[in-house]
This record gives structure tokens, C-alpha cells and sequence, in this order.
């Protein structure tokens, strides 16, 4: 199959434990354009790793689909760039922008804003592998959050060979703050990344944090090249089956139970090939939100995916079961 040309207008944000191939997988079944991202992969987990294929693979169906990398090793970050561009990814990006102590301790994520020259020498790594190479990264950390700081970061990935970075319009406290309350606490500051837009108008800017509907997107859409939806998009997955049409001149509106029945078949061949249901279907647990039905559908996989021996019949009569209990408006 042949590559899918990237347009970055709407992404879905890289989410460790959330977007993997089943979640892509999934995504793509509502939206055929939006870009999806890999959970973050340490190079470490690539090239030491038991099993590294299994963070690599993916679907065709997936395209435009980019890996996201871990790392701070240029050498480490160059070979992983290029088992990327092997297995046919569409982009490579650096994580510049997870808080985690875990993450930190690997010396990769948001405390890699505090060395832009090693950043940099990441960044070139990366274009070795004739991959688009994209850097994520926050506003700023700790006390370093003035706007010179996060420019002269973005000077050095731009001269290091960078075309698109994505911000998180927020900072990044590495002390004191969890991940989740990293996503939540430090405000959001968009007028920073349309002030990168401005100051550096010949990258494309991404902008990610806090965006939640469509109409979000348009309005950033003025200022921004593109817009990275994160949890908004696991959680109420739907939010993306109007992005088609609305952003990338798409004729209909894919309806659910056709993604239910996508959904199906695509499970009978994962379940054929070893992989539990469940694995898929802790990911669709949000695609009645909002809607008549939408608990009987959640409860209804929650409580069978689990059992021995389940297969796709377990999303089939999830969906019966939303049908019949929405008709009593079981809404949530």
C-alpha cells in the first residue's frame, strides 16, 4: 500500500498505554485522514528489548501513522529512526514533553527542553532515516518557562533539519506534579504556540492541550498548521467522525454501526490470530458516549470481553444490548 501524504491539520496525541495498533486501528475505522501516533517507544525497549517487532507493527490501514521515540542517545535514536522507516512509518517523532519521573530517569521527555543542543543532535539523527523528523515538547519546565527559553529551542530543532513541531501549550513542572497533574494544572498557554507560529512561520505548528471539540479546532486552525487532539479522542473516539469532512473535504459521515461492524470483522481476524478480545475492546468503550444505551454498551463489554474463550461475538451483542437498552434511555 502506498504511503498516505501527511496533512497534520487534525492529529491524535501519542498516549502511553492508549494508542496502540488495536486503538489506531480503531481510530482509523472513523477517520481516514487524521494522523495517529505510537504510544512512545524507548529506544532501549527497540534495541534491548525480548520482543522489539511487537512495538513496531502495524496495519496498513493505519497510514498516515507515525512512531513516536524515546530517547536521548543520537546514535540509539538514528538506528530506531530507521527501523521506523523499514517497517513504513510515515514520520518519526521525539518526545520532548512527558514529565514522568520514570521518563526522566531515562534522561528522555520534557527535561530533554533543557539541553536544545542535544535535542538537536537527536533531531538530525533522526533525519537520517529520510523520515519526516518531528519533535513534541512542551512551553517550558520548572522555572525555565520565559519565551526565549522555548525559542531558542525551537531555533536549534529548525536549524537541526525540523519542519513540524508539536507544542503542548502548557509547562511542565519535572517536581512536584504527577503526570496527570501536568495535563491538568499548569495552565494553558495557547498565545505561546501561535506566538511560535508567528516567530517562525515557515514551520509547521502543531498545537496540542486541552482541545476537546471541533469547533476548538477550527478556532486554533486561524492561527496554527495543525491541531493534536489527545484524551478527548480515546474517551469520546466519535469526536473524529465529522474531521473527514469538516478538514479534509470528505463526503459522508461514517455512522457507528458501521464502525461497529468494521469493529467486528476486525476482531475476528486479531482473535483468529491469538490476540484476546478484550485487548481491542478496552479501547471502544467510549463510542456511545453521550447517547441512549451508551452504559448497557460499556457494561456489556466490560463484563464479557474478560471470559474464557470470547471472541467478536462479545461486540455484537454489546451492540445489541445498546440498541435494546436505549430504547428504555439508559443514557450516559
Amino acid at each position: 500500500m502506498e504511503k498516505k501524504t501527511l496533512n497534520r491539520k487534525v492529529c491524535v496525541a501519542p498516549m502511553l498505554d492508549w494508542t496502540d495498533r488495536h486503538e489506531r486501528s480503531f481510530l482509523r475505522m472513523i477517520s481516514q485522514h487524521t494522523v495517529l501516533y505510537t504510544e512512545m517507544v524507548t529506544t532501549g525497549a527497540l534495541l534491548h528489548g525480548k520482543d522489539p517487532e511487537r512495538f513496531l507493527q502495524f496495519d496498513e490501514k493505519e497510514h498516515p501513522v507515525a512512531l513516536q521515540l524515546g530517547g536521548s542517545d543520537p546514535e540509539a535514536i538514528k538506528t530506531c529512526a530507521l527501523k521506523a522507516a523499514e517497517f513504513g512509518y510515515d514520520e518519526v517523532n521525539l518526545n520532548v514533553g512527558c514529565p514522568s519521573d520514570r521518563v526522566q530517569k531515562g534522561r528522555f521527555g520534557a527535561c530533554l527542553m533543557a539541553e536544545p543542543d542535544l535535542v538537536a543532535e537527536c533531531v538530525s539523527a533522526m533525519a537520517a532515516s529520510g523520515l519526516s523528523a518531528t519533535v513534541k515538547t512542551r512551553i517550558g519546565i520548572d522555572d525555565q518557562d520565559s519565551y526565549e527559553f522555548l525559542h531558542a529551542l525551537v531555533s536549534k530543532v529548525k536549524n537541526a533539519g525540523c519542519k513540524t513541531l508539536i507544542v503542548h501549550a502548557r509547562k511542565a513542572w519535572l517536581e512536584g506534579l504527577s503526570p496527570k497533574q501536568n495535563r491538568e494544572i499548569p495552565p494553558l498557554r495557547y498565545d505561546v504556540v501561535y506566538r511560535v507560529k508567528q516567530d517562525f512561520p515557515d514551520l509547521e505548528i502543531i498545537l496540542n492541550g486541552g482541545v476537546q471539540t471541533l469547533d476548538q479546532v477550527e478556532g486554533h486552525l486561524g492561527k496554527v498548521d495543525g491541531v493534536m487532539i489527545g484524551r478527548e479522542a480515546y474517551q469520546n473516539p466519535y469526536i473524529l467522525a465529522e474531521v473527514d469532512q469538516k478538514f479534509y473535504g470528505g463526503t459522508r459521515i461514517k455512522e457507528r454501526g458501521e464502525i461497529v461492524d468494521e469493529l467486528c470483522d476486525y476482531a475476528a481476524v486479531q482473535v483468529a490470530e491469538g490476540v484476546p478480545v478484550k485487548s481491542i475492546t478496552r479501547h471502544v468503550l467510549g463510542l456511545f458516549n453521550g447517547l441512549p444505551g451508551a452504559r448497557a454498551w460499556r457494561r456489556s463489554l466490560s463484563q464479557n470481553a474478560f471470559k474464557p474463550g470470547s471472541d467478536e461475538g462479545v461486540i455484537r451483542r454489546a451492540y445489541e444490548d445498546f440498541l435494546l437498552s436505549g430504547q428504555t434511555r439508559d443514557v450516559a
